[in-house]
Parts: C-alpha cells; sequence; structure tokens
C-alpha cells in the first residue's frame, strides 16, 4: 500500500512541483467558486432560469481558445512559459476583481457577464496550453503522467471544496463576494511562480521561429492516426457532453427544485468522482488508449443513467459516475498527447487539443442549452450520452482498423484483444511524415 502511495504521489518530491502544486489548489478552488457563481447569477438573477444564457456565457467563454489557436500554440512552443503563466494569471485576477466589484454594487447586467466571460476566454486561451506544457518542465518526461493525473486531482480537489463554499456564501453573502475571492486566490498562484528554483527546471527544446509553424502543428496532428481519433472523440464530448453547468443547473433548479446549497452540493459531489479518477490515473504508468475510448462509452452510460434518475441523491450518484469516466477521458487524452508528441510540437499539438476539447463549445453549449430550455434538461443529458456514444465508436472504428481489434472467447469469457502501443513509439513518427508531406508539397509547387 505504501509503494502504492509513494508511486501515485511522486511527483511531489520535486521542490518545483510542490510549491506549484501548493498555489494551483488555491487558484482551482477560486476558480471553481467563481463558476458556480457565475452560473447562478445568470440563471437566477439576471435571467428567470434560462439555460440558452448560460450557453452564450460558456461559448463565449471558451470559444476564444479556437479563435486564437494560431496564436496561443505559438505562444506556448516559444515564449518563457513561466512568465507567460505570470502574465495570464494576473490578467484572470483583474477580470475577476472587475466583474465582482460590478456585482456588489449591484450594478451588474447580462451584457457585463457576456463580455467579462469572453476576456477571460482570451487569457485562458493562452494560459491553458502553456499551464499545461509547462507541467513537464516540473518535472521531466518520466513523471509527466503522474504530474498530468496529479493537477487533475488538484483541480477536482477544488471541484468538490469550492462549489461547497460558493454555496453557502451565496446564500450568506451574494455572488459577488465570490467573484472577490477567486480574485484574491490569484495571489497563491503568482506567488508559487516567483518562488520556483528556475535551475531546477527541465527547460525543453524550444521551437525554431519560422513561416509555416503553426501550419506546420496541424500537418503533425493530421498525420498520426491516433492524434486525429483522439481528437474526433474529444470533439464530440467536449462540444455536447462536457456541459455540465447546463446538465448540473438547470436539473438542481427546474427538476429538483433546489437551492445555491444544493447546487453546489451537486458539483461537489460530481467532484468526488473526478478526483477518484484523477488519483486512479495518477497510479498508472503510461496512458492506454483502450482506457481512454472505454472511458468515453462509460461517460455516455452515465449520462444516460443521469437523465432516468427520479431523485435528487439517485441523480447525485449517477454524477460520481459521469465524474470518473470524464477525468479518466480528459487525463488519458492530455497525457497520451503530451507523452507521444515532440517537445518542441507540444505547444502547438495542446493548443490543438484544448481549441478542440473547449472551442467546441461555442457550437454545444447553445444547443444543449436550447434542448434543456425546449425538451427539458434529462433530453440535454440525452445528447451527452449520444456524444459518449458515438466517441466510442471512433475508438472500436480506430482500434479495429489500425490496432486489429478482436473479441474473442477465453475460458468462456468475451475478451478483446488488440496490437497496443507505447506512447513513446510515436515521438518522431509525426515529424517523419509531416516533413515528407512537407518536401512533397514543395516538389509538386
Amino acid at each position: 500500500m505504501s509503494a502504492l502511495v509513494k508511486g501515485t504521489f511522486r511527483s511531489l518530491k520535486g521542490f518545483n512541483y510542490r510549491v506549484w502544486a501548493g498555489g494551483a489548489i488555491v487558484s482551482n478552488v477560486g476558480t471553481w467558486m467563481q463558476r458556480i457563481a457565475q452560473d447562478w447569477l445568470v440563471l437566477t438573477q439576471l435571467t428567470h432560469h434560462n439555460a440558452t444564457a448560460v450557453g452564450v456565457v460558456m461559448a463565449l467563454q471558451f470559444g476564444p481558445h479556437l479563435l486564437l489557436l494560431p496564436l496561443t500554440g505559438f505562444a506556448a512552443d516559444h515564449l518563457d512559459r513561466r512568465k507567460l503563466l505570470i502574465a495570464t494569471q494576473a490578467g484572470l485576477g483583474v477580470l475577476a476583481l472587475g466583474l465582482g466589484l460590478l456585482t456588489v454594487t449591484g450594478l451588474v447586467q447580462l451584457w457585463h457577464v457576456y463580455v467579462f466571460a469572453f476576456l477571460q476566454g482570451c487569457v485562458t486561451a493562452f494560459d491553458a496550453p502553456a499551464r499545461q506544457t509547462f507541467v513537464s518542465e516540473l518535472v521531466g518526461e518520466d513523471d509527466l503522467p503522474n504530474a498530468v493525473a496529479l493537477n487533475s486531482t488538484s483541480f477536482n480537489a477544488a471541484r468538490m471544496i469550492g462549489p461547497a463554499i460558493a454555496g453557502i456564501l451565496i446564500a450568506a453573502a451574494g455572488t459577488g463576494w465570490v467573484f472577490l475571492i477567486n480574485a484574491a486566490s490569484f495571489v497563491a498562484v503568482l506567488v508559487s511562480l516567483c518562488f520556483l528554483r528556475i535551475g531546477e527546471l527541465h527547460l525543453n527544446e524550444r521551437a525554431v521561429r519560422a513561416r509555416g509553424s503553426v501550419v506546420e502543428g496541424f500537418r503533425y496532428v493530421w498525420n498520426r492516426r491516433d492524434l486525429r481519433a483522439v481528437l474526433l472523440a474529444l470533439f464530440l464530448i467536449g462540444t455536447f457532453g462536457l456541459n455540465f453547468p447546463i446538465f448540473i443547473s438547470t436539473m438542481s433548479v427546474t427538476v429538483f427544485h433546489a437551492g445555491a446549497g444544493q447546487y453546489g452540493l451537486l458539483t461537489s459531489m460530481m467532484a468526488i468522482g473526478t478526483i477518484a479518477g484523477a488519483l486512479l490515473g495518477a497510479s498508472r504508468a503510461k496512458p492506454r488508449i483502450d482506457l481512454l475510448f472505454g472511458s468515453a462509452a462509460t461517460f455516455g452510460l452515465g449520462c444516460a443513467l443521469a437523465a432516468i434518475m427520479p431523485g435528487y441523491w439517485l441523480f447525485g450518484l449517477a454524477l460520481v459516475v459521469i465524474g470518473v469516466s470524464a477525468l479518466t477521458f480528459a487525463n488519458s487524452t492530455n497525457s497520451w498527447m503530451q507523452l507521444s508528441t515532440e517537445p518542441v510540437m507540444r505547444g502547438r499539438v495542446m493548443a490543438i487539443r484544448l481549441a478542440i476539447a473547449l472551442g467546441g463549445t461555442p457550437l454545444g453549449a447553445p444547443i444543449v442549452g436550447w434542448v434543456a430550455d425546449r425538451f427539458g434538461p434529462r433530453w440535454a443529458l440525452g445528447v451527452g450520452a449520444a456524444s459518449g456514444i458515438a466517441a466510442a465508436i471512433v475508438g472500436i472504428h480506430y482500434l479495429t482498423k489500425y490496432r486489429h481489434l478482436q473479441l474473442r472467447i477465453v475460458a468462456g469469457r468475451l475478451r478483446l484483444s488488440f496490437e497496443d502501443c507505447d506512447p513513446a513509439t510515436y515521438v518522431g513518427v509525426g515529424a517523419r511524415t509531416a516533413a515528407a508531406g512537407s518536401n512533397a508539397h514543395g516538389a509538386l509547387s
């Protein structure tokens, strides 16, 4: 048991990762508090239970990941990631402060939330790929899957703590104070970035600045069948499945007629599942592509189960299943794409991942919000269920066609078998095929 625990938390042996993790957990709690307060503000104070408005906020918040993709991937690969994170984290803190002041003074209107959501999305579009790839500089390649999983554990522990605190604060003091507390929480991560030991960072080779470097990232991904399959599955679930603010808020308010505290509790219950999924991921030495697609199927089944649950607590239990599967899927895509990608391409590839995972929200969130308004939140969860099943079908197609997936009966039991592959063996493959494609294009032109 002690060996398992040591393996699960092995990244914390390093000073830089410990400092980073300490600042991140404080900031993550504040971020989740703001997410709950923002949804509650829009759903109950600025509109009359309008799920479409919540969907518009999500679209504005996540749309910039797609709009700014050429710039964000370039920045993550070419700039000093620590300095870039200091700038983005400070910017997010200022935006939280501005929205908090407007809300506390009673001046806030729906269009204010739209503007702040868009600005936050623009800053986060630069922050997210830099933050995810910065982990490899904190721990190195060997501990990267573990560090990615522990980052998710921190984020989802905050998802359990933050909403519960937010629900209490909203009821006691109002949404504005939640935004102000989030603004203060960014101080912790800024301090941690300043206290890192620069000499102990595992600095990766920087990409060479050249014309076409952004296109090179797309070409690299296109020449990797595994990445194409993973990104298609991620698009389906990210666009139509990961709309938890809509799912949980509408089920809480319109189906179970719950208050702010109970809404926050439901989000915390799902976080129990995501923490469990993150810790399970941290105990694995490397990501598995079959587990990635299997978790997509489980996510779809979990959403279907949640859609038919008759009561508040049973719905909360279904959210635990959704949390485990969603986190396993997200972590697996993150680790697989980082470990199987050239270090000099990693920022651009991760920016593409985030753009697909979050950039689909402008398309999916308003649609899911409309379904919730028109047909009810249970049907909106049905859309999420369909996205998980469709992503699993993508995985089955990839494994069958390129990994020779077979279903066998062994000792009276059904067993799946396929040609497995370590993600590290892919390093260099995409670069060689991309270079070949580039040379061929040059010859033709």
